[in-house]
């Protein structure tokens, strides 16, 4: 896949890996609601905080077999779309699978054109589950066998965060966002995740100001920017309409206050370099 030049803007620069995170959201009686999934304790990267469902991009997610089985993105559009010479479709492909083996949700649709019902046989699609997250079957292979297209045309683009140079792990991740799929209930897989919490934006980030809800920075942004619509359509209508999107890469500074992000909005961002973030993992969704 082709990239951007952000591997090496120093010699010292950890390779960044692509990944995809989803906003899955809904809309309910107190307003606009986004799944989030609680990471497990003991994880290396990010333990304890509130996520949005994802990952890193994964070699079958780009295989040529998968755009066969693909309904709304081709790989030119996807790749157009998210600034890659080739493979985009991957980062689509990507959404959908961690979506599905983290938080069980699966935007697919089945023979008849509809966004397939999980819930109507929940055993059937937990082995499902188990099988694609164990990496004993591909999701391609759910699919040939339930006779499913991935429904990439329920997922719009909507960010793009980088992780700073000086952490010990890197990720160029691709954010997008979707509308919950009804017949299918969300079940963190007790694994990499161990809680889901359905939440308004304006709440998580309130009891993150209170300490009671671990966020790291950019979903913190993220969710700042979804407070701002009353309705699940409004976001992904305006997700469709952004255009070019521009990958964010913020710095760390190490001052005598601590560390801190800074923006490239920051009038300080031209006269620092980022800080090696000792012991910690990158502040980025994966």
């Amino acid at each position: 896949m082709a990239r951007m030049n952000l591997r090496t803007e120093n010699a010292e620069s950890v390779p960044v890996r692509d990944a995809a995170t989803v906003m899955l959201l809904r809309d309910a009686d107190d307003g606009l609601q986004v799944c989030m999934l609680r990471r497990n304790l003991n994880s290396d990267f990010v333990g304890g905080a509130y996520v949005f469902p994802g990952g890193a991009v994964d070699p079958d997610d780009g295989d040529a077999e998968v755009a066969e089985l693909v309904t709304g993105w081709t790989d030119e559009s996807a790749s157009r779309q998210v600034d890659v010479e080739a493979g985009g479709l991957a980062f689509w492909v990507a959404a959908i699978r961690e979506s599905f083996e983290e938080a069980g949700l699966l935007l697919a649709r089945d023979r008849d054109g509809c966004i397939v019902d999980l819930d109507s046989d929940s055993e059937r699609w937990a082995e499902h589950r188990r099988a694609v997250d164990s990496g004993d079957q591909r999701l391609i292979d759910i699919c040939r066998a339930e006779g499913l297209v991935l429904a990439t045309d329920q997922i719009e683009y909507f960010s793009r965060w980088v992780t700073p140079l000086g952490a010990p792990r890197r990720y160029d991740t691709r954010f997008f966002v979707a509308l919950t799929p009804e017949g299918q209930t969300p079940v963190h897989d007790d694994h990499e995740v161990i809680a889901t919490r359905w939440i308004r934006p304006a709440t998580a980030l309130g009891e993150h100001r209170a300490g009671r809800f671990e966020l790291i920075f950019p979903t913190v942004r993220t969710l700042e920017s979804l407070q701002q619509f009353d309705r699940a359509a409004d976001v992904v209508a305006h997700a469709a309409a952004i255009g070019r999107i521009e990958p964010i890469l913020p710095r760390i500074v190490d001052s005598a206050s601590g560390m801190r992000i800074v923006l490239p909005d920051d009038a300080q961002f031209d006269a620092v370099t980022s800080a090696p973030i000792g012991g910690t993992s990158a502040p980025i969704e994966s």
